[in-house]
């Protein structure tokens, strides 16, 4: 829910889908558990979990408690820095001091389900994914991770799966055809994941 304005459309759709979406954008202590009382599958959480450009650990085990580690997506969207990619936070707007790698995901990994991580510097640009981060992520993350920026083909999709060693899922947003897109067919796409999950189970 990025903006004001989106959370009756999102409520409807979790109705829609009970258990089978995601919500996040403006998640709090105050207002998880009607998410999830809605149908999310998972609560999304970014910048409430952030403070003074720290994470603050009372915030996010307080909310881990409350709605179940099983129940809580921890994102990570990052912007490069240096060498370093650092979380970012208020819509992306603001760096924090924390740095992605092994000892931030081996540390946070015991207070949610799964991580999201936008890879901010190329989100919505439709021209490349940032496969470096991808593996680094595959290397990092104790827990499943989803990967969001810059998809742009099914090809992009082939390269996490395989960058990602089966680990890192793939967001396809802009460019995908059921969002206005026309470089991607959701269709292909979800032919895609079955293919790979029978391969996986095979």
């Amino acid at each position: 829910m990025l903006g004001p304005g989106n959370e009756t459309a999102a409520r409807d759709a979790l109705r829609a889908y009970p258990g089978g979406l995601q919500v996040g954008g403006g998640i709090t202590n105050e207002n998880a558990l009607s998410f999830l009382g809605d149908g999310a599958s998972h609560v999304i959480v970014t910048s409430w979990v952030f403070r003074e450009g720290k994470v603050d650990w009372d915030r996010l085990k307080e909310l881990s408690k409350q709605v179940g580690k099983q129940r809580l997506v921890l994102d990570l969207s990052c912007r490069n820095r240096g060498e370093e990619y650092l979380v970012v936070t208020d819509r992306w707007q603001k760096f924090t001091e924390l740095a992605l790698g092994p000892k931030a995901f081996e540390k946070l990994a015991p207070w949610c389900d799964e991580f999201l991580v936008h890879a901010v510097d190329v989100e919505g640009l439709c021209e490349g994914i940032d496969l470096g981060l991808v593996e680094k992520i595959a290397m990092w993350s104790p827990l499943t991770c989803t990967y969001a920026g810059g998809a742009r083909s099914l090809a992009d999709l082939e390269a996490v799966t395989q960058a990602g060693k089966g680990r890192v899922h793939l967001t396809i947003g802009s460019a995908l055809d059921i969002f206005g897109g026309t470089a991607v067919r959701y269709g292909d796409a979800v032919a895609f994941n079955r293919t790979f999950a029978k391969q996986k189970i095979g």
